[in-house]
């Protein structure tokens, strides 16, 4: 029987695995020059004045949160297809999140939804890119305009997408990319803000490393000082330089990553077109650029007469990795308790957690890992 072929798997360049050996031969592993040249090529990408790399997307959602001075109990709405992070975070900064529910074509926020959802109470919207695929923005920023409301965008999936020419994260409010070893790009775990707001920057700056008021990475060099103040209680999320050599490399060849992921996406487009057993992804009529982070058929179960669960199994044994991205995080424990959101609120989001599957798709992937994948899905059904 062939390897197993995982649902995704990082492309490493040797140029990248040189600057992390580079680094480690330095010395200097934690937060130093590498982290400060790695800010500045974000910067450069985004053109944007502000770019701040972090732990994890979840420590930029988080941090995002806490920069706007959300109130406890105050309200964010948000999506209930997407990770658990996305709703922790604001919980964990004090807010409660509301939910919209999808729209069934993109699998984005249906945004002809959000307006009732603002209340008194709302202080920001959380818009989810799902899948790279950009939200509406124009709609979402024209609704938040309006009625006074922060824009945090949670674009995990989305470094390398576009929204009519322009690049997400080179406008807007502030939005947060993740680079995890499945993302669009990776520093091994990573994030980063980037954001046009001066205030929000230097706030972020402060949470992320102990609140401490200066940039304090070069502190114990020739020419650095031991000499700074706490203006506040920050957090512990800087990123690494080790994580920085990846991400430095990783940047370079984000373009021709997103390229791929491009023809492999429209290549499960062609093949899967006839196939009955599958409601494939729909792209909106916006202009638009789309990165694929991941691949994301929903199974119709009346037609395979198997689950998405035992699809995946069935999968699994023929050696071939797939994903659940996600289960609908309102029907969690917690968030059933906490918040009382129950079976039924969102029956969008509902049916396709119960049908989605991710199939594999990463730059490194062959056009005979590809045939494969296929041909596997084809044996299972017949």
């Amino acid at each position: 029987m062939s390897e197993f072929l995982p649902f995704s798997r990082p492309s490493i360049s040797q140029a990248a695995i040189d600057e992390v050996i580079a680094c480690l031969r330095s010395g200097w592993i934690t937060t130093g020059p590498r982290v400060a040249q790695f800010t500045e090529s974000l910067k450069e990408y985004f053109q944007a004045p502000f770019a701040m790399p972090l732990t994890s997307a979840t420590a930029g959602l988080h941090l995002a949160l806490l920069a706007i001075g959300l109130q406890p109990g105050e309200e964010v709405i948000t999506t209930p297809l997407t990770f658990a992070a996305t709703l922790n975070t604001i919980v964990l900064a004090g807010g409660k999140p509301i939910l919209v529910d999808i729209d069934a074509k993109t699998l984005n926020m249906n945004v002809d939804l959000l307006e009732q959802a603002i209340s008194s109470r709302t202080r920001a919207i959380l818009p989810v890119h799902f899948a790279g695929l950009p939200v509406d923005v124009d709609i979402l920023y024209d609704i938040a305009q309006r009625h006074g409301l922060r824009v945090i965008e949670d674009a995990a999936h989305a470094i390398g997408s576009e929204y009519k020419g322009r690049r997400i994260g080179s406008f807007g409010d502030t939005q947060v990319f993740s680079f995890h070893p499945n993302k669009n790009m990776t520093t091994g775990e990573g994030g980063c803000v980037v954001t046009r707001d001066q205030e929000m920057a230097e706030r972020i700056a402060q949470l992320r490393f102990h609140g401490i008021d200066r940039q304090a990475w070069n502190r114990y060099g020739k020419h650095g000082s031991q000499d700074y103040e706490v203006v506040l209680p920050g957090y512990k999320f800087n990123m690494t330089d080790i994580q920085a050599a990846i991400g430095i490399h990783q940047l370079k060849d984000l373009n021709s990553f997103i390229t791929r992921r491009n023809e492999l996406a429209n290549r499960y487009q062609e093949a899967l077109s006839d196939w009955m057993q599958w409601t494939l992804p729909m792209r909106p009529q916006f202009d638009h650029l789309h990165s694929w982070h991941i691949y994301t058929p929903l199974i119709n179960e009346d037609i395979t007469h198997i689950n998405r669960d035992e699809f995946m199994r069935a999968m699994q044994e023929r050696n071939i990795g797939t994903g659940l991205h996600y289960r609908a995080v309102h029907l969690y424990p917690f968030y059933r308790q906490a918040f009382g959101f129950k079976l039924g609120d969102f029956p969008q989001a509902e049916d396709v957690c119960e049908r989605i599957v991710s199939l594999p798709l990463f730059p490194g992937m062959t056009d005979a890992e590809h045939d494969r994948v296929l041909d596997v899905m084809y044996s299972v059904f017949h």
